[in-house]
């Protein structure tokens, strides 16, 4: 009976610490720090979008997120750009300039992408979408239309993702 109570309880802890909401803290382009969780679980969707500067799917597609973050960022979703360039500030500055991207935008190492709960980085882009109370709820490998993000909102995650 023990036994089943102690696996009991590190099932229920890990539920909780796989549903939390990311808690820890990046640079802008800036230099400045910000938690990632001040944009996720704010009452809003949110999609992160990994990606790097000298990635051409990433340059090629990352547009959709400026569209579906201007359509949706004053009502049910927002756009947070993750930069895995790490300290390269230069070159995320330059992309972000370049695509126009008009969504906060922050920098991590590669090795880090875990820290997001979802594993380790595979190639980008990769998108990561959270529900309004900051659960992650879909992952995509690859690009993504503002289309497929909208019919995934739309059916409360539960639809899958391609």
């Amino acid at each position: 009976m023990q036994r089943k109570c102690v696996s009991l309880f590190f099932l229920v802890l890990f539920s909780l610490v796989a549903g939390a909401t990311p808690n820890f803290v990046l640079k802008d382009v800036a230099g400045k720090s910000h938690n990632v969780n001040e944009y996720i679980g704010k009452g809003k969707w949110t999609v992160v979008t990994l990606w790097a500067h000298d990635c051409p799917i990433c340059k090629q597609e990352i547009y959709q997120m400026v569209f579906f973050h201007d359509e949706h960022r004053k009502k049910d979703a927002t756009v947070l750009g993750v930069s895995i360039d790490g300290d390269n500030r230069a070159a995320a500055k330059r992309f972000i300039d370049d695509q126009g991207l008009n969504f906060p935008n922050l920098l991590i190492d590669p090795d880090q992408v875990g820290r997001f709960g979802a594993g380790e980085l595979i190639g980008t882009p990769t998108y990561f979408i959270y529900t309004p109370t900051g659960k992650l709820t879909g992952k995509n490998i690859g690009p993504l239309t503002q289309k497929e993000v909208e019919a995934f909102i739309k059916s409360g995650g539960k639809k899958g993702l391609k």
